[in-house]
């Protein structure tokens, strides 16, 4: 594990899934962790998670579609902790009803594209806007942003959320230009299908079995896998990782299509 002690990391998204377990990962090397979320109870447990395991932890309401509850966040997290040295920006609106509604650009409407991009991206942008003056001033800092791996592939529905993805990952590497001879380095990592408790709750198993079948690993990733990625990211033992994707998908991005039907034609090898 990582030490991370004496340093203050903010975690949006930090309710459920990949979230928490960054928040448990980085109070376990030490971190002060600020765990926030739109959902005010999410926060709370991810903050109780990281204190009943002897940590420090603070549970703020963030809504990333609001500049101004974005800046609040910061400001609880310095007030709390007097220091930011990591931001991780995992939230994105990915509730079940606005999911189902994005699909192909023909049929996507346009509220949706707007309301998907206001919270990934425009909420993306912002938390590191406010993010880089405290990182930046101590010349160590770290952002890691949480994109896909639809991100980097075409897919026949979730429009929005793909282009969302591909552009936190460009907004990762001007960062990392812009700002990495300050101190600041940015990376992202990009998860595969991740099986959190939404994933498990509201995807249906015929879904489930496409992205399994198309995957190199005989498994699909849990949240810990993800986060194990973007804690060494945020880590020291990165110090020399700056303006990298991190692609964590088990490698379903990574091979030629129609993988899983040639492993029903040939066989898996034994």
């Amino acid at each position: 594990m990582p030490d991370f002690k004496g340093r203050t990391a903010i975690v949006s998204g930090a309710g459920g899934g990949i979230g928490l377990a960054v928040c448990e990962l980085l109070g376990l090397g030490g971190a002060a962790v600020v765990a926030a979320d739109v959902f005010s109870e999410g926060a709370e447990r991810a903050a109780a998670s990281v204190r009943a395991a002897g940590g420090q932890a603070l549970a703020v309401h963030v809504d990333l579609a609001d500049e101004a509850s974005i800046r609040a966040m910061m400001d609880s997290a310095i007030d709390a902790f007097g220091r930011l040295d990591i931001l991780v920006n995992n939230a994105a609106d990915q509730t079940p009803e606005l999911t189902r509604r994005d699909q192909d650009a023909e049929h996507l409407d346009v509220e949706v594209w707007d309301r998907i991009f206001q919270v990934n991206a425009r909420g993306t942008m912002l938390a590191c806007k406010y993010a880089l003056p405290h990182l930046a001033a101590r010349g160590d800092g770290a952002i890691v942003n949480v994109a896909s791996n639809l991100g980097l592939q075409g897919q026949v529905i979730q429009t929005a959320y793909s282009a969302t993805k591909a552009a936190i990952l460009q907004l990762t590497r001007s960062i990392a230009a812009s700002h990495g001879r300050r101190g600041v380095r940015c990376n992202a990592v990009s998860p595969g299908l991740t099986l959190s408790p939404a994933a498990r709750g509201n995807l249906p198993p015929e879904l489930l079995d496409i992205v399994e079948g198309e995957t190199l690993t005989p498994y699909l990733g849990e949240p810990m896998d993800i986060a194990h990625a973007i804690v060494f990211a945020a880590s020291g033992e990165a110090r020399y990782l700056n303006g990298h994707n991190l692609v964590v998908d088990g490698g379903t991005s990574t091979h030629v299509p129609g993988f899983a039907r040639f492993r029903t034609l040939f066989g898996d090898p034994e």
